[in-house]
């Protein structure tokens, strides 16, 4: 019985003193802690976690390969005064988007994210902004995260609480819309004429999506072609698209419709613009 309650004490003063290296040398948020690496998780602050403590991502769930899109980490429940989390990508990349969230490496080659700070709840739920950069290969990504939720005394005990977040599934697929120009000076939304017009098959799309140095994120851009009649004929595109000039190839004869005037609308957000275009069998 001795040779047990002795145990314990070594390994609670083990635990102890790993606790309070961790705290020294990762006094702003740590990495290494989510299911990606088969980690424990948080046991700094609790051994166990606790589904009381809930955290989720909310973005798009497809990119095209090599594009850099924005998420938002959300986390609620336990404690909720203040918080913190880890964030890691299978295969892509995720970077900071503002200062309350720092990258660091954790082993050679993978550098994750983690909280710059503590983030104090102003409500029950709380976020952290952050970018994935999809990898150049078509593929299936997951990306993993850790939170926890503390009652902000300082000291990591049993009294915090903290839990693996959902696992975040994104499909990185090759798209069959070209990006022409990535530049600065996108300055606004537009849909260009088509080239050639009139045309036989096929025609050329363009559409514009504006800078980041402009304002914008990127948005869902979706490019539909109709008849005079108001009937769909064809979705080309609708997914979400950072800032760049894109073209995509309209090919008619992949359609049963026959010589005349079309119209092809192109909308992001509160954008939309219509365009007529005329084909000639």
């Amino acid at each position: 019985m001795k040779k047990i309650i002795m145990n314990l004490l070594l390994l609670f003063t083990f635990l102890s003193i790993l606790v309070y290296a961790f705290k020294v040398q990762y006094p702003t948020g740590m990495v290494g802690l989510t299911e990606k690496d088969g980690a424990l998780g948080c046991i700094c602050h609790n051994f166990e976690k606790t589904d009381s403590v809930f955290a989720w991502i909310e973005g798009p769930d497809s990119v095209v390969i090599g594009n850099t899109v924005e998420y938002k980490l959300y986390l609620t429940g336990g404690p909720a005064v203040e918080g913190g989390f880890n964030l890691a990508a299978l295969f892509g990349k995720v970077f900071s988007i503002d200062s309350l969230t720092q990258r660091m490496e954790y082993v050679q080659g993978d550098t994750q994210l983690t909280h710059t700070q503590p983030l104090n709840f102003t409500g029950d739920t709380i976020f952290w902004r952050f970018v994935y950069t999809a990898p150049d290969s078509v593929l299936t990504d997951t990306i993993y995260s850790v939170v926890n939720s503390v009652n902000g005394d300082g000291n990591p005990t049993d009294a915090d609480q903290w839990n693996f977040g959902r696992k975040f599934s994104i499909t990185v697929y090759d798209s069959p819309i070209s990006v022409k120009d990535n530049l600065s000076e996108v300055k606004d939304f537009q849909l260009y004429q088509n080239y050639p017009n009139p045309f036989n098959p096929s025609t050329r799309i363009k559409f514009a999506v504006p800078s980041i140095e402009s304002g914008h994120q990127g948005v869902n851009a979706k490019l539909v072609v109709y008849d005079l009649l108001g009937n769909e004929i064809a979705t080309l595109l609708n997914d979400y698209r950072s800032a760049g000039v894109y073209e995509i190839i309209f090919d008619a004869s992949e359609f049963s419709i026959t010589s005349g005037v079309y119209l092809i609308k192109f909308s992001a957000g509160e954008f939309s613009e219509t365009k007529k275009i005329v084909l000639i069998k």
